[in-house]
């Protein structure tokens, strides 16, 4: 399974601490082990799975796509509700 991150996601996972990086990677962990755990969108955003996770209080959301041909997941974006569907249609 091959794993690539898009601009955005890069831009974002700069800025996380070290145990939100943690929570982070088994996110991706899971994702790999099952590519069909997150939540398929509709509309605007087709095609693009959204797999929500929570770190103490806070919920994350951690947006993916997934080509099952060529076994290919890339990691789209990743941060809190607020603003993330609008970042993301951009």
């Amino acid at each position: 399974m091959k794993i690539l991150q898009s601009n955005l996601f890069k831009r974002r996972i700069k800025k996380l601490h070290k145990n939100e990086k943690q929570a982070l990677d088994d996110s991706v962990k899971a994702i790999v082990k099952d590519p069909t755990i997150g939540t398929a969108k509709v509309g605007d955003l087709k095609g693009v799975l959204v797999y929500k996770y929570k770190l103490s209080t806070t919920q994350y959301l951690l947006a993916y796509s997934h080509d099952k041909e060529q076994e290919v997941i890339t990691l789209l974006a990743h941060g809190s509700h607020e603003n993330f569907y609008r970042d993301l249609k951009k």
